[in-house]
């Protein structure tokens, strides 16, 4: 029986590349499946971690394997798992605790993990768990649109903006987006209904009265999205700052949550400014909304927008070519196991 495996991993935080390492082989528990993953993709939150952007709100301990979403085949099933058995093809993203993707194997809760679309590749497969997590959580959860609402995704073109366009035209909203000349076929293809070239316009300009604003970019885009939301909208960021909401949610202590009241002050200023609301969305693993998806992406609404695959060897190069900030889609990281 293997004991240990190839993994990449950092030894602490900071823009240092990543090594490939073996790493023990990880444990599991009755509740948990091990899963041999053949694809993993490349995600802004991997950069977060790795640079020390979360340490406020989740602890890791090093060496640290990095890594969130994956599409593999299941080899060991724990004793109360009753709905996969080994040799399942599934895709996940593991609970923030329990990240490391870029590796041979991962032990992941049942409940973190859906079959995988039928029809896909295990690149494209990976492709989605990540993205379409945070996309559905945002639509449903933090803005809660339903058919006819507006909704304007910064950085269409992108890993998440891809699949978002395509999750909010399936649920029938109005969807206006932001990206360059580059970007623009791809994000019409898709089915949006405006874009606006951020080089030569002012989407705060252009848009007004809209339901909500999906912020993947922060900064100054996000300042000027409260401007565009009509009274009562929302904003779902994971650009923007945490908030003492986030604290409350990850059960976080008085301390911490008082820093991220502080914070995050002028934003929720801002919100009350506008009469708007703004969320920090931390997304949460799901296997039944994973679900819900992979029928979306079987029924022909949703497809993997790919932008790039690299080896397993190759996975600094793939982060480099992420933080270019260029890529259209997903960038993934293919085992060789």
């Amino acid at each position: 029986m293997k004991t240990d495996m190839r993994a990449m991993v950092i030894h602490q935080y900071g823009n240092h590349p990543v090594s490939e390492e073996r790493m023990p082989m990880p444990a599991m528990n009755p509740n948990e499946v091990r899963v041999q993953i053949k694809a993993a993709s490349v995600n802004p939150i991997d950069f977060k971690i790795r640079d020390g952007g979360l340490k406020v709100l989740l602890k890791y301990e090093f060496p640290l394997i990095l890594g969130n979403d994956f599409a593999g085949v299941i080899t060991e099933v724990g004793a109360n798992v009753k709905d996969y058995q080994v040799g399942d093809e599934v895709f996940g993203r593991p609970r923030k605790t329990k990240i490391g993707t870029f590796a041979e194997y991962i032990s992941i809760d049942a409940s973190e993990i859906a079959p995988m679309p039928k029809g896909l590749t295990f690149e494209e497969a990976a492709s989605i768990p990540l993205v379409g997590l945070t996309s559905y959580q945002a639509l449903n959860e933090v803005m809660q649109l339903k058919e006819g609402d507006k909704v304007l995704i910064q950085a269409g073109s992108g890993g998440v903006g891809t699949f978002a366009i395509q999750l909010a035209k399936a649920m029938g909203l109005y969807v206006a987006t932001t990206g360059s000349d580059r970007g623009k076929e791809l994000v019409e293809s898709l089915g949006v209904d405006e874009f606006i070239n951020y080089r030569e316009q002012d989407f705060s300009k252009i848009l007004n009265n809209f339901d909500g604003v999906f912020d993947t970019l922060g900064g100054d885009n996000l300042q000027k999205s409260f401007e565009i939301l009509k009274l009562g909208g929302t904003i779902a960021s994971v650009s923007g700052i945490p908030t003492d909401k986030n604290a409350r949610d990850l059960k976080l202590n008085l301390g911490k949550e008082a820093l991220l009241r502080v914070a995050s002050y002028k934003l929720r200023r801002r919100a009350k400014q506008f009469n708007v609301n703004y969320e920090f969305l931390f997304m949460h693993p799901s296997g039944d909304q994973l679900k819900e998806i992979a029928q979306l992406i079987e029924d022909g609404k949703i497809k993997p927008i790919i932008d790039k695959v690299f080896d397993f060897k190759d996975t600094q190069q793939a982060l480099e070519y992420s933080t270019n900030g260029h890529a259209k889609g997903k960038i993934i990281i293919k085992m060789d196991n």
